[in-house]
């Protein structure tokens, strides 16, 4: 029977928590999540834990409990899109792991399962992200003119955004160009003047575009010292927030508005 000082168990168990952990980074987790469910799960295991979290890969160094012998597996960061059921999926795993001391062949059985999760249809998201936006545009008190124009212009914008993303295009290219198609759609309600705050849904028409996730792992992964991913993760979203803006001014400017 292998314990968990063998090598070859110290091996799995490293390649295990570098696939774990490169998929919950992946998946929008912040560094300090990464580290609390991967040491969780390494004590359940029986070995000691080193993990090193840089913004595109992930290294995991296992070690023996007498730390006579170590076992390093690295992993890039899984480029799997931002998803809360799979990072709900895989911080409930390493739970699992820890309560019932599940062991290695078992978690990986369950590690697998979760892999192969199918995200939320893209239908589904289209609609519900049409409607949040809509939401958000009463919210900042747009009338029910300007609620349908940000409905509409969210609902060809972000399918146009799927479109896009499907075909491989740069995410860069993709948050610029749906923000013009909905800007420029909704800066309908000013040129035909309908309802009563245009502005409103030209305003609000490109939030569902606002990467608010990656602000936040910034933030949290800046307090908790990983400066590293901090600054990347705050980089890569303000660069996504400069192509949505230059697309929403490029849409007002194409048709005319004027800015102040």
């Amino acid at each position: 029977m292998s314990m968990p000082g063998d090598s070859t168990v110290l091996r799995q168990t490293a390649a295990f928590l570098a696939e774990y952990a490169s998929l919950l980074l992946g998946c929008g987790g912040t560094c300090i999540r990464i580290e609390k469910n991967t040491k969780r799960m390494a004590e359940a295991f029986g070995v000691n834990l080193d993990i090193f979290i840089m913004p595109d890969h992930v290294t995991v160094s296992v070690w023996n409990t007498a730390q006579t012998h170590a076992e390093i597996a690295q992993r890039r960061t899984a480029h799997c899109g931002i998803s809360f059921d799979l990072n709900t999926r895989l911080s409930q795993l390493s739970w699992k792991i820890a309560d019932n001391r599940l062991g290695l062949p078992a978690a990986v059985e369950h590690f697998e399962g979760i892999k192969t999760t199918k995200p939320t249809g893209k239908w589904e998201v289209l609609i519900l992200t049409s409607f949040a936006n809509a939401a958000f545009c009463r919210l900042f008190g747009g009338d029910w003119f300007a609620m349908l124009i940000v409905f509409i212009s969210t609902l060809t914008g972000y399918r146009l955004k799927q479109i896009m993303l499907e075909d491989g295009r740069d995410v860069r290219l993709t948050f610029l160009c749906a923000s013009f198609f909905s800007a420029s759609i909704s800066a309908g309600g000013h040129i035909f003047h309908i309802g009563s705050t245009p502005e409103l849904a030209l305003g609000t028409s490109v939030l569902y575009l606002i990467p608010g996730v990656p602000y936040i792992n910034a933030v949290s992964d800046m307090i908790y010292r990983h400066y590293l991913c901090a600054f990347s993760r705050f980089f890569d979203a303000a660069v996504l927030t400069a192509c949505l803006s230059a697309g929403l001014c490029a849409g007002m400017l194409m048709l005319g508005l004027k800015w102040f």
